[in-house]
């Protein structure tokens, strides 16, 4: 039995909310298999609400391969239509990870600049940019300029 149920009114917004998405698991002749468990749980994880197709004809065959899939991956069965299995399972929040190398340095920055007769490449330059500098929109490099603080704000210091 699969680890979240879903009452009846959480399972028809489940099943309006896959009405318009495209199956991303596709189950062959070979039935499921490990890549079939690891593709279903990525999409699962990438997406939380995911349509998986089954091509078999036999009817049990799918219900089996739903009841599996959903217990297998910790997730609710939402829907079995024809050949096509829906499965839910809340999206797992990611981790923020804060970076304290973004302070000012040198940082390398592509600069794209078009021909002006539009008949040549474009040309492609890397620079290299330094902490006190920033890159125009037409992609040339000026210094930050100091920030002016008012008269009082300097008297108050």
């Amino acid at each position: 039995m699969s680890a979240i149920h879903l009452t009846p009114a959480q399972r028809k917004e489940k099943r309006g909310e896959a009405h318009h998405l495209d199956p991303v698991v596709l189950i062959g002749d070979q039935g499921l298999t490990d890549a079939i468990f690891k593709e279903a749980d990525l999409a699962l994880k990438a997406h939380g609400l995911i349509k998986v197709r089954m091509f078999s004809d036999s009817r049990p065959d799918r219900e089996a391969a739903l009841a599996a899939l959903a217990d297998k991956l910790s997730a609710a069965p939402v829907q079995h239509i024809g050949k096509l299995l829906v499965l839910w399972r809340p999206v797992p929040e990611k981790v923020k990870v804060e970076r304290d190398d973004r302070a000012a340095g040198p940082r390398v920055v592509k600069i794209l600049k078009f021909s002006k007769s539009g008949n040549h490449r474009a040309q492609i330059k890397k620079i290299t940019v330094f902490g006190n500098q920033r890159v125009t929109a037409g992609g040339e490099i000026k210094r930050a300029k100091t920030r002016v603080t008012s008269v009082k704000k300097k008297a108050q210091d």
